[in-house]
């Protein structure tokens, strides 16, 4: 089971089922002290880990001779309650030898389509769009 238990202010300490914790605080105009990750900024962050998990594994399976990846996400909200992100964007970056940028397309819309579950729930309220580069 996953668990979220408040410490003070808005301070709190979130357990995953797989027995991780992470420190998560709210903004300092709210009574938190920036101990922490925000809550929204955790759904990016996983969204980014989901998708990261899948373009890299995909590469792989395709032979791809990757050396890194890494993902910068950018998002915007809405301005009224409730502030789902409305525009969310991935800018790929990936390192390797002799990359193909055909499968890298290709490995990004598989995330985005059908494999990333997080990716796939936020596309629900919000457009997601992507992007990549590469370097050798």
């Amino acid at each position: 089971m996953n668990t979220v238990k408040w410490i003070n202010g808005m301070n709190m300490i979130g357990k995953s089922a797989s027995g991780h914790t992470i420190v998560m605080d709210g903004p300092e105009e709210l009574g938190g002290q920036n101990l922490g990750v925000r809550p929204m900024e955790m759904l990016l962050l996983g969204m980014g880990g989901c998708t990261t998990v899948d373009v890299v594994s995909t590469l792989k399976k395709m032979r791809e001779s990757v050396r890194d990846c890494r993902v910068e996400i950018s998002a915007e909200r809405a301005d009224e309650h409730p502030k789902v992100f409305t525009n969310i964007h991935m800018h790929f970056i990936i390192e390797g030898s002799d990359l193909n940028d055909k499968k890298i397309k290709k490995a990004i819309a598989l995330s985005a389509d059908k494999y990333c579950s997080a990716s796939i729930m936020l596309g629900k309220t919000a457009t997601v769009t992507h992007d990549f580069e590469t370097h050798e």
